[in-house]
This record gives C-alpha cells, sequence and structure tokens, in this order.
C-alpha cells in the first residue's frame, strides 16, 4: 500500500456515515440531454447502495460520494423498496441513467438479481439506459445477461478513466486500475455492442493548470478509438478527500473555466463525431471550477450549450479580464510546485 492509498484511507477513519432511511434513493430528477442526436428529457436516478468497493477500500483522491452512501450491507428488499420510490416520479423519459455513487455491475452493491430486474423493468419502458462502472466489473458474463435484457436497445456503461496516464492515474487519483484494464473493458463492451462513455478528470491533485490541459487533451487523443462519449469532469472539492485536506492548506486550487474551455474546444477537433461532455460540479463556487464572480455565470452556460448542442461557437463571444489572472497563472506555475491558490478577496 502506497502512501497516497493510506492517506485516502486515513481520511475516512474516523468518519461516520449519517443515518438514512435505506428504502429511500439518495435523489431522482430530470434533465435534458441527447438521444439519437435529438435534445430530450433523461430520467436521472441516484440510488443509495453501500458504497464504492475501492472507496471502501481506500478510494480515490477526490470522490466523496461514498458521503452518500450506506457503508453496511443493504437489503434486496430495500433496494427494490428505492426503485418503486424513483418509479412514482418517472414521466415516461426514454433516456433513463442510473448512478449508485459506486459500480452498478459491482454484486456486492447490487446482486445480479436485483440488478436485472430494475433493467428490466426500465428497458420496457425507455429507450437507452446509462450507468456506471469500474472496468473490473465489465465482464463477459455479466454483460451477456444485461444483453438478453436490452437486446436492440441502447445500453451504456461509464467507466472513470480519469486520464490515460497511468502514473498520474496512479499517484494523483489513486484509481485502482490501469489504461489496460480500461482498454479491455471497452473491448468486452465493444463485443456486445452496448456503448461506452469514459469519464475524464480535469485537474488531478498535483498537477499545474498548464500540465491538467495538456494531460486532459492527451487522453482524449489517446481514447478516441475505444469511446463513443466522453464526459469531462472538472475536479470539485469534495468533503472527506485528499484534495479537500490539501484545497484547507492552500496546497490546491480548482481549474479554471478558462481552462475547461480550452480542452473542450480542442478535444472537439481531436475527437471529430465522438460525443464530448462536461459537467460541473460546484461550478462558479470556490469548490468547484470557476473563474470570477463577474464571468462564472456565462461560461457555466456556455458549456451547459456546447454540451448539448456540440458547436464551439457557443465560446466566442466569452471574455472577461481575469482572463490575464489565468495566463499569468499558466505562466508562474511553470516556476513553482504545483496548484496555486486563489488571491481574490472573495475567496478568503
Amino acid at each position: 500500500m502506497n502512501e497516497l492509498t493510506r492517506l485516502c484511507k486515513l481520511l475516512k477513519k474516523d468518519f461516520t456515515p449519517r443515518i438514512r432511511d435505506p428504502s429511500k434513493p439518495v435523489r431522482c430528477w430530470s434533465e435534458k440531454d441527447v438521444l439519437d442526436g435529438k435534445m430530450v428529457d433523461a430520467y436521472v436516478i441516484i440510488f443509495r447502495t453501500r458504497g464504492c468497493s475501492w472507496a471502501l477500500e481506500s478510494g480515490c483522491t477526490m470522490c466523496g460520494y461514498f458521503n452518500d452512501s450506506l457503508w453496511d450491507k443493504i437489503s434486496d428488499k430495500d433496494l427494490l423498496k428505492q426503485f418503486d420510490k424513483t418509479m412514482e416520479n418517472y414521466s415516461g423519459e426514454k433516456f433513463v441513467k442510473i448512478f449508485t455513487s459506486g459500480s452498478f455491475l459491482d454484486d456486492n452493491e447490487i446482486k445480479p438479481v436485483i440488478r436485472n430486474k430494475i433493467l428490466r423493468e426500465i428497458a420496457e419502458k425507455a429507450d437507452k439506459v446509462s450507468v456506471e462502472s469500474r472496468p473490473e466489473y465489465i465482464t463477459d458474463e455479466r454483460l451477456s445477461a444485461i444483453k438478453e435484457i436490452f437486446r436492440s436497445k441502447s445500453f451504456e456503461i461509464g467507466c472513470g478513466l480519469e486520464t490515460a496516464n497511468n502514473f498520474v492515474r496512479e499517484h494523483a487519483i489513486n484509481k485502482g486500475f490501469t489504461f489496460n484494464e480500461y482498454k479491455n473493458a471497452a473491448q468486452i463492451l465493444k463485443k456486445f455492442n452496448f456503448k461506452l462513455k469514459t469519464y475524464v478528470l480535469i485537474k488531478p491533485l498535483f498537477l499545474t493548470e498548464e500540465e491538467s490541459v495538456n494531460d486532459s487533451i492527451s487522453t482524449v487523443d489517446k481514447i478516441k478509438t475505444y469511446t463513443d462519449t466522453i464526459s469531462f469532469n472538472p475536479t470539485n472539492v469534495q468533503r472527506n478527500t485528499v484534495v479537500e485536506y490539501l484545497w484547507k492548506r492552500k496546497q490546491y486550487r480548482p481549474a479554471w473555466l478558462w481552462s475547461v474551455v480550452e480542452i473542450l474546444k480542442t478535444s472537439k477537433k481531436l475527437a471529430g463525431n465522438i460525443r464530448i461532455q462536461c459537467d460541473i460540479a460546484g461550478g462558479g463556487s470556490i469548490r468547484g471550477a470557476h473563474n470570477c464572480d463577474k464571468c462564472d455565470r456565462k461560461f457555466l452556460d456556455a458549456i451547459a450549450d456546447f454540451s448539448l448542442l456540440q458547436d464551439t461557437k457557443v465560446f466566442e463571444d466569452l471574455d472577461c479580464k481575469c482572463r490575464v489572472k489565468w495566463l499569468d497563472q499558466l505562466n508562474i506555475e511553470n516556476l513553482s510546485f504545483g496548484s496555486l491558490i486563489d488571491f481574490s478577496g472573495r475567496y478568503q
């Protein structure tokens, strides 16, 4: 066990999950997304489970989704009650996205019989279903069972690769798997004619702003032959994580939105017809990707529009005086030892 793995584990040592009702999901809602080239309403479900197995063992440096997990076994009965609860608000959306704050294909989170029952019911109503999983759970056995359910309908798995750089993934993110494992999972998905969405992390720990931009663009170039969709996720500061530990000590700053836009513009050129998306949790706040309070909203709206329209022209009118500070940071950090912090009074 390396030092980073130990720190991820240590920060959870005194963590006690809040008492929650295991029969109720974390949340469900409807949002805009794209299906077959058209903008549609998508229904989003977040199940409450025991949590990500990797998070329980050690975890990723930036991920605090375990804060909403039970950290204990959950009964099949309670999971089905959660599902019934989510269906009360379902309005017939043809695109359904399922999250568990872990891996939907992990039998320790959701047993196969329950997983397949949930998928079977949704497949009867929706045209596309998207879930998430680490690559070690993407196996022939699991996908064979799912193929029996979906047949001609669309099924997508989102996989958090974060970066194509094995060194960064191990020593900055503590992800717990290699690029080759991701590629093997991609090949298995292709065999079953399922779709792959790849999550790429913008600005992992220990990378300068410029290094993080280059790492994200390099990752796109290396995965564009494996994936159907690329979803960028700028690091946000979540509770009880290594990111928060360093951020509180003024040793980490989330990405600039200027950097995010540059990554999206360049990635779209590189990836061609591959869909590029960007989900910014906490955007415009001290804990999320941000510029300044004068332009954050304009940038966030443009990034959201790009994710739906795939048109980089939405970025053409973006401008702000803070661009000079961003450019200064790109230059100065090359002479420093990592991410610079915010110096604006807004963030004191």
